[in-house]
């Protein structure tokens, strides 16, 4: 399940089958029954209507959840990339021997986290995550060892400004781990499965609304796939596009 989460264009897939399948077995629990009279029909209308409200309420809770995370995504991004650009300039309050170093190092860290925002390989993100890793400790032990050396007010800004640096890291891969949690999804499809099975149990062959009636596995189909794509970080196609930390790369390099 966790699976087709992260692949939204599945989760597109796996929706409209499921749930045109479960339209298609109301409409044969129905062909099943040798009439409905005219009050349970009715019955059941009500009991669609209230599933239909309470999918569309779920599907919009869940979409702005969704929502939320992405924006959070994108805030940390900028965060980040003002956390670089601000110690890549309290760098010169420390000694001149250390300043290019530590320099050169925020550089390449700063292309590190700009191939992880844009990283769609599964394969490649352990090598992004270890290079990221191995660069925070080079960072932190060279900033630490000119702290030590040279230990005053002005040294400490940009020891506190390294910390900075770190800290927000942390705080965007909590933010690409935060997902929708997966009972929420179950709720949905759940809900999704049960409206399609009375849908397809309610319909009028007589008049032809049955096949009108396959129009709305697709119509939820796209909204769970909407859903998906926002709320996955490295597979969606609306995805955070690090912007700021390309900009900060650009003004840095040259």
């Amino acid at each position: 399940m966790l699976y087709i989460l992260n692949h939204p264009v599945i989760v597109f897939l796996v929706t409209l089958i499921v749930l045109r399948l479960a339209a298609r077995f109301g409409s044969y629990l129905l062909a099943k029954r040798a009439s409905m009279g005219g009050d349970e029909h009715d019955d059941l209308n009500v009991i669609l209507a209230a599933a239909l409200t309470l999918l569309g309420l779920i599907i919009g809770f869940t979409f702005s959840m969704a929502v939320t995370r992405y924006d959070q995504r994108k805030n940390y991004e900028e965060e980040e990339a003002n956390a670089i650009g601000t110690e890549y300039l309290r760098v010169n309050l420390l000694p001149s021997s250390d300043t290019a170093r530590i320099r050169q190092t925020l550089r390449e860290y700063l292309d590190q986290r700009i191939a992880f925002y844009e990283n769609r390989d599964a394969a490649k993100q352990p090598q992004i995550d270890a290079d990221t890793s191995r660069l925070q400790a080079q960072l932190w032990s060279e900033v630490e060892a000119s702290g030590r050396a040279n230990p005053s007010p002005v040294v400490a800004l940009a020891v506190a400004g390294m910390n900075d640096v770190l800290n927000r890291q942390g705080y965007t891969q909590a933010a690409w781990w935060n997902r929708i949690p997966l009972a929420a999804w179950c709720l949905m499809f759940a809900i999704a499965i049960a409206c399609n099975v009375l849908i397809g149990y309610t319909a009028h062959k007589a008049n032809g609304k049955a096949r009108r009636y396959m129009v709305f596995p697709l119509i939820v189909a796209i909204s769970f796939f909407l859903i998906a794509d926002i709320d996955s970080p490295s597979r969606g196609v609306i995805r955070v596009h690090p912007q700021n930390l390309e900009a900060l790369a650009q003004s840095l390099h040259t």
